[in-house]
């Protein structure tokens, strides 16, 4: 068995390492991916954070710091089975969205396995079968880690000097359209248009673009197979690991230590442990399985589609606690406007019966401590959820992510009725400390212009 894994590899690598193949004696080159190059980059991009994610440095810090935020635990959840739950399901829907575009192309490959990875992956994903030996052991993994590193930024030095090039080209152009030009400068282009024109050349027969689609399919699915591997193992999921991934990891590089090495202490869904039932639900769809517990529930933020409008409002407000003397009339009424109608009937509730008055500094500096407090905790959700928004807009799709922060970790999850409160107390508070402020300054004008006018 070891023997023919290792043949199935070795008749891989020789595959893969050629770009030229055989047809009926002919020699035919095999198509490269060309201006594809940018869109692997960023998938590999993705692979690689996703497995950075899962270092035992990064899966000890997920299961002792980062699902145990103090605002977490206010308002999301205090169950460290369940938010575990929520980092597995998002990190599996993150390999599942790169798996779909590795699908496409898988399908241009000239290697029938390739062409077949949306079956095999699937097979993977739910039974652990891996026929074509895709998972590698560490070493390996690194050693891919180092070339896609290597591509990455190769391709993303491509990128930057054809955009050069564009532009000198495009320079050359305006300069011959101008009538009286010293033929000089125009030479000095060209020059400089020829030698960017080396530069982008070396660096395409170098990067991604001069690379066949078996090769970086082959770079892909090997990682995809990997990371997934690695997020079952690091999350005790399952069964069936192939024995090119250690089995066993260090207790505190595992999230769920266990003497069973098969249980599934998993997700707060419908998979808890490795029953028979549970096996036969893990086989007919695990990423459906993952998909249905990053639905939030309907008592969310996430549910209401309310997480970033409060997450701005949040940040506007922390703002203005922090600088009350600088927020003017109007500034004020726009917070207002901010309001949604359930918080705006909190508020005149809680304001009701407040006098005009706010002149007792002892009481304007127990607001400040307790608006810290609150602050301390909600805002880093706030801050968290326009993150992870900015990791995932339009224009950071082929970039790597410059964060680490998790959904879990946001105001998506959040309990609608405890935000809303903490916001209402917050929004108190302000009104407070804001009317002392205008009447500390008001009073000291007064004063002022007393002691000019005696």
């Amino acid at each position: 068995m070891a023997l023919e894994i290792w043949l199935i590899k070795v008749k891989t690598a020789i595959s893969n390492g050629l770009d030229v193949v055989r047809t009926n004696n002919k020699m035919v080159k095999k198509s490269n991916v060309g201006v594809l190059a940018f869109e692997i980059a960023g998938l590999m991009s993705k692979l690689l954070h996703l497995w950075q994610s899962l270092s035992d440095k990064n899966i000890v810090q997920l299961g002792h710091d980062s699902i145990a935020l103090e605002g977490v635990h206010k308002i999301v959840s205090n169950d460290s089975t369940f938010l575990l739950g929520l980092a597995c399901a998002e990190m599996v829907e993150n390999l599942s969205l790169v798996a779909k575009s590795v699908s496409s192309f898988s399908k241009r490959c000239d290697d029938s396995g390739l062409r077949c990875f949306d079956n095999l992956f699937k097979e993977f994903s739910n039974l652990g079968h891996d026929p074509q030996c895709w998972v590698l052991g560490f070493k390996e993994m690194k050693a891919k880690q180092k070339k896609m590193d290597r591509y990455v930024a190769l391709t993303a030095t491509l990128r930057k000097e054809m955009d050069e090039l564009s532009e000198m080209e495009h320079g050359l152009r305006k300069l011959l359209k101008e009538a009286a030009i010293k033929e000089k400068k125009i030479i000095d282009l060209q020059q400089k248009i020829f030698s960017q024109k080396q530069e982008v050349k070396h660096l395409k027969e170098s990067s991604l673009w001069s690379r066949s689609f078996d090769t970086v399919t082959t770079l892909l699915v090997t990682s995809i197979f990997t990371v997934l591997a690695r997020i079952k193992l690091v999350f005790g999921i399952g069964q069936g690991f192939p024995a090119s991934l250690p089995r066993s990891l260090p207790l505190s590089a595992t999230v769920y230590p266990s003497e069973n090495p098969s249980s599934c202490n998993f997700v707060s869904g419908s998979l808890k442990t490795c029953t028979n039932d549970g096996e036969r639900d893990l086989s007919h769809g695990f990423f459906e399985l993952n998909l249905k517990l990053l639905k939030p529930p309907p008592t969310t933020l996430g549910a209401v589609a309310l997480a970033l409008h409060y997450a701005n409002l949040i940040i506007v407000i922390e703002k203005m606690i922090r600088s009350p003397q600088l927020v003017g009339v109007d500034a004020r009424d726009d917070l207002y406007a901010m309001l949604p109608t359930s918080i705006r009937v909190s508020l005149r509730a809680r304001l009701r019966g407040v006098g005009c008055s706010a002149t007792d500094p002892v009481l304007a500096g127990e607001w400040r401590e307790a608006l810290g407090r609150i602050l301390g905790w909600l805002s880093p959700l706030a801050h968290n959820l326009i993150k992870w928004q900015n990791d995932r807009s339009f224009e950071q799709q082929n970039l790597m992510p410059k964060t680490k922060v998790l959904l879990l970790q946001t105001l998506y999850f959040a309990n609608q009725v405890k935000t809303e409160a903490a916001i209402t107390e917050l929004l108190v508070g302000l009104n407070y400390i804001w009317r002392f402020e205008r009447e500390m300054t008001a009073k000291a004008l007064f004063e002022c212009s007393n002691f000019k006018g005696s």
